[in-house]
């Protein structure tokens, strides 16, 4: 490899580091949950997508065991060749009957998932409409689609229904609008019945991603279209087994059946990677059986919600508005995230720095998120952490 090039790299590695910009992983040494183990070290956790708590909860890890005994290690195949278990189509159904669709297809991860979704189903002649704040994995879904591309500002309506018009107004044949159920970085839902209703009087497809919402959003944790009521209207779900359904890996596609067909056909994602192992799949299966009856765990998750957003607000920290687990705290520049972050870490508090490109440039935060398991003397701990680590950096006077 030409030194050149690698000069290049540490060069812009060490600008990443002078500009606060580098990310840095620790190693934790325990199971997920509410409290982890980094060394020697017992740790409160505010930033893991485990919502309600089910990373290692013994059902799941039951199913997984039994599964490497029934159905083995790996498949060592895609799945149209030798790859496909009972076990994989056996939760396929039981995600699309979960969420009210067809069918459903199994993928590696949900960035897999979105990352293949547009390509088979749209061309040229068609059109996709996305939310300026969707995930990455849409927006390189989207990209690789050869649709024509519109996007409208993060849930403005008004601008959404200028580029449908814009669409239609261009020919396209097909419309799709693409939408988080719940922006990631800022806890913001999506506002589905108004998207829903632009799409029936502009004749456009809807398509959401939800990973942020499956598992405790709506009724039995179905997600924002039925946190909404408009789960009929709402064409395509994608979504993750990676957060509140066990938080280990694989993402989803729930639709109609033709859709689904012709993903199975078309989805190089689907196409070109190995199935999903044995023990994740069972323990989906196990976890979506524990999400439809875990009413306590999300009126839990969403009293730890409540309770944690009024201490904070009242510690003066700077939070973005809503009703969703994620609380983000702002911040402002990179370096002060991370110093808070390092500061919360000394106090007994994992949470992570946002910064550049993840959010936009001045809208660093720490990214926290509510978890069934965590007790209200946890929070109670973590604010206390957050109130000294807040004044010694400067965030709170």
């Amino acid at each position: 490899m030409a030194k050149p090039f690698l000069a290049h790299l540490e060069k812009s590695l060490a600008a990443m580091e002078a500009d606060g910009l580098l990310k840095r992983e620790r190693e934790i040494t325990s199971p997920q949950g509410g409290h982890i183990a980094v060394g020697d070290r017992d740790l409160i956790n505010l930033c893991a997508n485990n919502y309600l708590g089910l990373a290692d909860h013994p059902a799941l890890i039951g199913a997984a065991k039994a599964a490497m005994d029934d159905h083995g290690y790996g498949m060592a195949s895609v799945r149209f060749i030798c790859g496909t278990q009972d076990l994989h189509r056996a939760l396929e159904r039981r995600l699309a009957a979960f969420l009210g669709k067809d069918d459903a297809i199994l993928f590696a991860a949900c960035f897999d998932a979105n990352g293949g979704l547009f390509e088979p189903l749209l061309g040229p002649e068609d059109a996709i409409v996305s939310d300026a704040l969707n995930h990455a994995s849409i927006i390189d879904g989207i990209r690789l689609c050869k649709a024509r591309r519109y996007r409208y500002a993060n849930s403005d309506m008004d601008d959404l229904e200028a580029q449908l018009k814009a669409a239609r107004a261009d020919g396209a044949r097909f419309v799709m609008i693409a939408t988080d159920g719940v922006f990631s970085m800022d806890g913001y839902l999506a506002r589905l019945p108004e998207i829903v209703a632009l799409a029936e009087r502009h004749d456009a497809l809807v398509m959401v991603d939800d990973c942020h919402a499956t598992g405790f959003m709506g009724p039995q944790g179905r997600g924002t279209h039925a946190h909404f009521n408009v789960a009929d209207k709402v064409d395509i779900l994608t979504g993750t087994l990676g957060k509140a359904l066990g938080g280990a890996i694989g993402g989803y596609i729930a639709g109609p059946q033709a859709v689904i067909g012709m993903l199975r056909q078309r989805a190089r994602p689907y196409l070109f990677s190995n199935s999903l192992p044995p023990a994740v799949v069972a323990a989906g299966i196990a976890a979506i059986d524990l999400v439809e009856k875990a009413d306590d765990l999300r009126t839990q998750l969403f009293g730890n919600t409540a309770h944690w957003r009024a201490g904070l607000t009242d510690l003066g920290f700077e939070l973005l508005p809503g009703e969703h687990p994620i609380v983000p705290v702002m911040l402002g520049e990179a370096r002060l995230a991370q110093d808070m972050a390092a500061a919360l870490f000394e106090q007994g508090v994992y949470v992570s720095g946002f910064f550049f490109p993840v959010v936009p440039k001045g809208k660093a935060r720490i990214r926290t998120q509510m978890n069934a398991a965590l007790s209200r003397g946890d929070l109670d701990t973590a604010l206390g952490a957050f109130e000294r680590a807040g004044k010694a950096t400067g965030v709170l006077s």
